[in-house]
Protein backbone atom coordinates (compact mmCIF):
# COMPACT_ATOMS: atom_id res chain seq x y z
CA UNK A 1 0.00 0.00 0.00
CA UNK A 2 1.39 3.29 -1.07
CA UNK A 3 1.75 6.20 1.60
CA UNK A 4 3.54 8.91 2.68
CA UNK A 5 5.93 6.71 4.23
CA UNK A 6 6.09 3.65 1.41
CA UNK A 7 6.29 4.60 -2.38
CA UNK A 8 5.16 1.57 -4.47
CA UNK A 9 8.07 1.54 -6.39
CA UNK A 10 10.54 1.03 -3.94
CA UNK A 11 11.09 -2.96 -3.21
CA UNK A 12 13.93 -5.21 -2.21
CA UNK A 13 15.37 -7.02 -4.96
CA UNK A 14 15.28 -10.52 -2.55
CA UNK A 15 14.13 -13.77 -4.48
CA UNK A 16 14.30 -12.15 -8.30
CA UNK A 17 15.13 -14.92 -10.51
CA UNK A 18 16.01 -15.61 -13.84
CA UNK A 19 12.41 -14.82 -15.92
CA UNK A 20 13.89 -15.05 -19.25
CA UNK A 21 12.55 -17.68 -20.01
CA UNK A 22 9.19 -17.13 -17.98
CA UNK A 23 5.89 -16.34 -19.91
CA UNK A 24 4.09 -13.83 -18.31
CA UNK A 25 0.48 -12.21 -19.42
CA UNK A 26 -0.72 -8.84 -18.94
CA UNK A 27 -4.23 -8.25 -18.41
CA UNK A 28 -5.61 -4.59 -18.64
CA UNK A 29 -8.56 -2.70 -17.94
CA UNK A 30 -8.94 0.01 -20.94
CA UNK A 31 -11.67 1.92 -18.39
CA UNK A 32 -9.57 4.94 -16.37
CA UNK A 33 -6.77 4.08 -19.40
CA UNK A 34 -4.76 7.29 -18.46
CA UNK A 35 -3.81 5.28 -15.27
CA UNK A 36 -3.98 2.01 -16.76
CA UNK A 37 -1.62 2.42 -19.55
CA UNK A 38 0.70 3.64 -16.79
CA UNK A 39 0.46 0.59 -14.51
CA UNK A 40 1.25 -1.44 -17.98
CA UNK A 41 3.88 0.93 -18.82
CA UNK A 42 6.07 0.34 -15.44
CA UNK A 43 4.82 -3.34 -15.03
CA UNK A 44 6.86 -3.96 -18.46
CA UNK A 45 9.87 -1.77 -18.16
CA UNK A 46 10.26 -3.60 -14.96
CA UNK A 47 9.95 -7.19 -16.21
CA UNK A 48 12.32 -6.23 -18.76
CA UNK A 49 14.65 -4.56 -16.50
CA UNK A 50 14.41 -7.79 -14.61
CA UNK A 51 15.58 -9.97 -17.95
CA UNK A 52 12.06 -10.92 -19.44
CA UNK A 53 12.37 -11.18 -23.13
CA UNK A 54 9.75 -9.06 -25.07
CA UNK A 55 8.62 -12.54 -27.10
CA UNK A 56 7.52 -14.10 -23.79
CA UNK A 57 5.22 -10.94 -22.38
CA UNK A 58 1.08 -11.17 -24.04
CA UNK A 59 -0.81 -8.17 -23.61
CA UNK A 60 -4.32 -9.04 -23.45
CA UNK A 61 -7.27 -5.89 -23.13
CA UNK A 62 -10.15 -5.94 -21.26
CA UNK A 63 -13.04 -3.65 -21.16
CA UNK A 64 -12.86 -2.50 -17.50
CA UNK A 65 -11.88 -4.05 -14.27
CA UNK A 66 -14.76 -6.65 -14.00
CA UNK A 67 -13.57 -8.45 -16.48
CA UNK A 68 -9.87 -9.41 -14.97
CA UNK A 69 -10.44 -12.34 -13.65
CA UNK A 70 -11.95 -14.02 -16.69
CA UNK A 71 -9.70 -12.72 -18.87
CA UNK A 72 -6.69 -13.67 -16.19
CA UNK A 73 -8.76 -17.40 -16.14
CA UNK A 74 -8.26 -17.61 -19.93
CA UNK A 75 -4.74 -17.01 -20.01
CA UNK A 76 -3.48 -18.82 -16.42
CA UNK A 77 -5.21 -22.14 -17.69
CA UNK A 78 -2.23 -21.78 -20.88
CA UNK A 79 -0.17 -24.45 -19.67
CA UNK A 80 2.46 -21.85 -21.00
CA UNK A 81 1.44 -19.06 -19.10
CA UNK A 82 3.98 -18.89 -15.89
CA UNK A 83 2.26 -15.94 -14.16
CA UNK A 84 -0.79 -13.14 -14.85
CA UNK A 85 -0.52 -9.74 -14.36
CA UNK A 86 -3.89 -7.97 -13.71
CA UNK A 87 -3.70 -4.30 -13.98
CA UNK A 88 -6.94 -1.72 -13.50
CA UNK A 89 -8.02 1.09 -11.68
CA UNK A 90 -11.67 1.33 -10.11
CA UNK A 91 -12.17 5.03 -8.69
CA UNK A 92 -14.55 5.65 -6.32
CA UNK A 93 -18.21 7.20 -7.41
CA UNK A 94 -21.56 8.26 -6.00
CA UNK A 95 -22.90 4.63 -5.68
CA UNK A 96 -22.06 1.64 -4.33
CA UNK A 97 -21.10 0.01 -7.40
CA UNK A 98 -17.60 0.54 -6.46
CA UNK A 99 -18.33 -2.20 -3.47
CA UNK A 100 -19.62 -4.65 -5.53
CA UNK A 101 -16.84 -4.10 -8.56
CA UNK A 102 -13.30 -4.07 -5.88
CA UNK A 103 -15.07 -7.23 -4.20
CA UNK A 104 -15.89 -9.07 -7.22
CA UNK A 105 -12.40 -8.40 -8.83
CA UNK A 106 -10.28 -9.27 -5.75
CA UNK A 107 -12.17 -12.59 -5.09
CA UNK A 108 -12.53 -13.55 -8.71
CA UNK A 109 -8.28 -13.07 -9.35
CA UNK A 110 -7.89 -14.76 -6.05
CA UNK A 111 -9.60 -17.61 -7.38
CA UNK A 112 -7.81 -18.11 -10.33
CA UNK A 113 -4.20 -18.02 -8.71
CA UNK A 114 -5.48 -20.78 -6.60
CA UNK A 115 -7.24 -23.12 -9.07
CA UNK A 116 -4.34 -22.76 -11.37
CA UNK A 117 -1.79 -22.75 -8.76
CA UNK A 118 0.43 -20.27 -10.51
CA UNK A 119 0.90 -16.10 -9.45
CA UNK A 120 -1.86 -14.24 -10.33
CA UNK A 121 -1.33 -10.66 -9.47
CA UNK A 122 -3.90 -8.11 -7.96
CA UNK A 123 -2.48 -4.97 -9.69
CA UNK A 124 -5.72 -3.03 -9.19
CA UNK A 125 -6.15 0.16 -8.26
CA UNK A 126 -8.89 1.57 -5.72
CA UNK A 127 -8.73 5.07 -4.93
CA UNK A 128 -10.97 7.51 -3.70
CA UNK A 129 -10.32 9.76 -6.91
CA UNK A 130 -8.67 9.82 -10.05
CA UNK A 131 -5.95 11.94 -8.72
CA UNK A 132 -5.33 9.27 -5.85
CA UNK A 133 -4.85 6.97 -8.98
CA UNK A 134 -2.93 9.08 -10.85
CA UNK A 135 -0.06 8.90 -7.66
CA UNK A 136 -0.25 5.48 -7.65
CA UNK A 137 0.21 5.15 -11.53
CA UNK A 138 3.69 6.87 -11.64
CA UNK A 139 2.99 9.69 -9.21
CA UNK A 140 4.36 11.10 -5.79
CA UNK A 141 3.33 7.46 -4.69
CA UNK A 142 5.82 5.50 -7.02
CA UNK A 143 3.74 3.19 -9.75
CA UNK A 144 1.46 0.02 -8.74
CA UNK A 145 2.66 -1.76 -12.24
CA UNK A 146 5.88 -1.83 -10.99
CA UNK A 147 4.96 -3.30 -7.93
CA UNK A 148 2.72 -5.95 -9.60
CA UNK A 149 5.55 -6.98 -11.87
CA UNK A 150 8.34 -7.27 -8.92
CA UNK A 151 5.13 -9.65 -7.13
CA UNK A 152 5.12 -11.68 -9.91
CA UNK A 153 8.86 -12.41 -9.55
CA UNK A 154 9.05 -12.91 -6.65
CA UNK A 155 6.52 -15.23 -6.79
CA UNK A 156 7.63 -17.01 -9.65
CA UNK A 157 10.42 -17.47 -7.72
CA UNK A 158 8.75 -18.99 -4.64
Amino acid sequence: MATSLKNLSQHSDNNIINISKKKIALVVSEWNDTITESLYSAALETLLKHGAKKENLYRKNVPGSFELPLAAQWMAERSEIDAVICLGCVVQGETRHFDFICDAVAHGITQVGLKFNKPVIFGVLTPDTQQQGLDRAGGKHGNKGDEAAITAIKMLGF
